[in-house]
């Protein structure tokens, strides 16, 4: 009997990432169980047209979920094919129809049409979860849209934004990334019933005589789970689909990694305008008591790195898959495919804790604003300046000048002068009087219609998601 416990290596997607949901997905039990439910379906159409009998078919329904893993694997390690070893294991079982069990079928007849089975189970345990991430998020762009706080740009403060627009730019990408899964959910079609190079031959010979067709077959089995064929296949479904798939989730984590990374910036004390949920008890560093380390933010990252590698697994297994078929993917897959999942229910979970305690420092944002505003403001003065009537280039070197000379200032710890500089400059009072000037230089109200479009934003990921 197999066992496995800490004293060995196991995989962290064992235990640690990943939801017990969607780790029973890829579980050898659930395979089994979808192999048998498939062999059933086989038999049952089979039976309908007279090759096999109704009490082979109950005999089969009756034990198919009698899954014994131990003496599969017993046969296994004789037989060195692990389908047959369940074919055997599940006649021993059956004494009435255990000798009519994959008739007809290739291996990849059932493992294939398995696994677009469990890629939809699969897909429908991750969109409802990013579905409810997408709404937290709305919750917080609506709280925070207007927020106003600085924008960054080259990691440099750039002009003022709110907060709710900067995580509306995280929901439309979100969003995106949520209709792709529906799309290639709905697209997810499985091998059908074809045989061993597609060509459905076995088929044919099986059915001569029986009024019932290959395509009529392989209908009536996949029906029964609301599945659909590919009209051409080879040996196995074309492995396009699962760069796909992967491709999705890939771009998914993408996302999840930019938001964790923004996160992660600003977080740090030098910024200190976001901070992750951080526990009473919580450890930041075992050497420096008083780290808040983001460890949420930087597992997201780290996990979304690995996600990123997978697709390119799949590539190669659609791109060298040579011919009708070859094996050099079977091992990878076993691999890649749970662990793709896996790795994105790990990452929604924890971003969805993470969006919903996050803490937003109305003071720190408030001391950015103070000393880097006054610089993102001087682009309202330019404008109305040139307005006015002045030179658009030549206030612009004006205000560059100046805006030198106060960072400058700044950076000997000293008061900034830009606003002085730019009230005694002659060139600028004699378009814009001096007492105007503090009102336009005011970063506060310079965020264009930003409020506005997070809300639509919110609103669109409300609409999307209902």
């Amino acid at each position: 009997m197999e066992s496995y416990t800490h004293d060995t290596f196991l995989s962290p997607f064992t235990w640690r990432y990943g939801s017990d949901e969607m780790r029973r997905l890829w579980s050898q039990t659930h395979k089994r169980r979808l192999w048998r439910r498939l062999w059933v379906a086989l038999a049952d159409a089979q039976q309908s047209i007279g090759l096999v009998t109704a009490e082979q078919v109950a005999d089969l329904r009756a034990h198919q979920d009698e899954i014994d893993i131990d003496r599969a694997h017993a046969h296994e390690a004789e037989l060195h094919h692990d389908l047959m070893a369940e074919v055997y294991t599940y006649a021993e079982q059956c004494s009435i129809g255990g000798g009519i069990i994959h008739l007809g079928a290739t291996s990849m007849d059932i493992e294939d049409n398995a696994e677009a089975l469990c890629l939809r189970e699969a897909l429908d345990v991750l969109i409802p979860k990013i579905a409810a991430l997408l709404h937290q998020l709305a919750g917080r762009i609506e709280a925070e849209a207007d927020t106003v706080c600085m924008a960054f740009t080259h990691l440099q403060p750039a002009e003022p934004t709110t907060v709710g627009y900067r995580l509306a730019f995280t929901a439309q990408d979100f969003l995106a990334d949520y209709e792709a899964l529906k799309r290639v959910r709905a697209a997810l079609r499985g091998k059908g019933f074809k045989g061993a190079v597609g060509t459905s031959a076995s088929y044919t010979e099986l059915l001569h005589g029986t009024g019932m067709t290959p395509r009529d077959l392989e209908a009536q089995i996949l029906s029964a789970f609301g599945l659909t064929a590919f009209e051409v296949t080879h040996q196995t479904y074309p492995r396009r689909q699962d760069y796909d798939i992967l491709s999705v989730l890939a771009g998914f984590g993408a996302t999840a990694y930019k938001f964790a990374f923004d996160l992660r910036l600003l977080q740090s004390p030098v910024i200190g305008e976001w901070h992750e949920p951080f526990g009473t008890r919580q450890i930041g560093s075992s050497a420096m008591p008083f780290k808040r380390n983001p460890i949420h933010s930087e597992n997201i990252d780290s996990l979304a790195r690995y996600l990123a590698g997978l697709p390119r697994v799949a590539w190669d297994n659609a791109a060298h898959h040579l011919l009708e078929r070859t094996l050099d993917d079977s091992a990878n897959r076993r691999v890649v495919l749970p662990e793709a999942f896996l790795t994105a229910d790990e990452i929604v979970t924890r971003l969805t804790r993470l969006i919903a305690g996050m803490r937003i420092d109305a003071n720190s944002i408030q001391r950015t604003l103070r000393t880097y505003g006054i610089f993102a403001a001087t682009e309202r003065l330019l404008m109305e300046a040139a307005r006015r009537g002045g030179n658009r280039q030549e206030l612009h070197e004006i205000i560059r000048q100046h805006s030198l000379t106060s960072w400058e200032a700044l950076r000997q710890d000293q008061p900034n002068p830009l606003m002085a500089l730019l009230q005694a400059d002659p060139h600028v009072i004699a378009l814009i009087p001096s007492a105007d000037i503090p009102a336009l230089l005011t970063a506060e109200t310079h965020i264009g219609d930003a409020p506005e479009r997070a809300r639509r934003m919110a609103q669109s990921v409300r609409e999307a998601i209902s």
